[in-house]
């Protein structure tokens, strides 16, 4: 009896934090489908009254909407496809291939993970400018190919694949790179939908880089445009709550699609 008590008072938990988590989105969907009169003086009728999908029409119609989308798209796949490849790679390294000092060199790789970004994004910033790669897609792109967590997310997930695999491919002529993407790869699946997703999200919501790097509107991302929206003097909120529905739909997309896997790979990050 006890137990069941408990289990009830965690469910009870879990359904009061779960409706706290939606109420901001829920708010966010009904101003995002209603008029700037009302945001004000919202009541059950106003907002039937004044539902449409204006805001909508006059976010694709009013800005280069459409070219934001399409670059923070850009941006979040191609990143998170190097990202996957890179991470993997070296993660592959780190857990399968032995060499001088691969632990102390996995420790120092993992060190980076505390310094904060803000510490290292204006070495970059003069990287990139030395380079001539302000204000373009390989500026917004290439920083974010390379990520400790990933590589580390990558490496536990191959550390628990049974090395008896590993050793039959290499029995049949494999070399490592086949070893890698015919027989490693493949079987880790749950890791490289974490990293996805971590990693478009991540690429997708990103302000600050692409701020530093992108000043003019051919490279322009969402969250720069949202924060465009957000004027000093009056913001109409039902078209950034519009522009923002817009923002989210992609990463829940993301997550949907690579729900099974993602939990799975959480569940196995660490474990050996």
């Amino acid at each position: 009896m006890k137990t069941k008590k408990n289990n009830v008072v965690v469910y009870i938990m879990l359904i009061l934090g779960a409706i706290v988590m939606i109420i901001p989105f829920v708010w966010m969907t009904i101003v995002a489908f209603t008029n700037q009169d009302i945001t004000y003086n919202m009541t059950f009728k106003n907002v039937i009254n004044a539902w449409s999908l204006d805001n909508f029409k006059n976010i694709f119609t009013s800005y280069n909407t459409g070219r934001y989308l399409f670059n923070s798209m850009f941006v979040a796949i191609v990143t998170t496809l190097g990202q996957i490849l890179i991470c993997s790679m070296s993660g592959f390294v780190f857990a399968r291939i032995d060499f001088k000092h691969k632990d102390k060199i996995f420790l120092l790789y993992l060190a980076t993970m505390m310094i904060p970004i803000q510490a290292t994004i204006i070495p970059q910033y003069i990287l990139m400018n030395k380079m001539n790669l302000i204000n373009t897609f390989t500026a917004l792109v290439l920083p974010g190919m390379f990520s400790a967590f990933g590589t580390f997310l990558m490496r536990q997930h191959f550390a628990n694949i049974p090395k008896a695999l590993e050793e039959a491919a290499c029995l049949d002529g494999a070399g490592f790179i086949r070893v890698f993407f015919q027989v490693m790869l493949p079987l880790a699946k749950p890791g490289i939908s974490v990293l996805a997703v971590t990693g478009f999200m991540a690429a997708w919501n990103d302000f600050l880089w692409p701020l530093l790097v992108s000043s003019d509107d051919t490279h322009t991302t969402l969250p720069l445009f949202l924060s465009q929206l957000q004027g000093r003097w009056y913001v109409n909120w039902s078209e950034l709550m519009a522009a923002t529905l817009i923002s989210v739909i992609p990463i829940l997309i993301v997550y949907l699609f690579a729900q099974r896997y993602f939990i799975e790979g959480i569940q196995n990050t660490g474990i050996k």
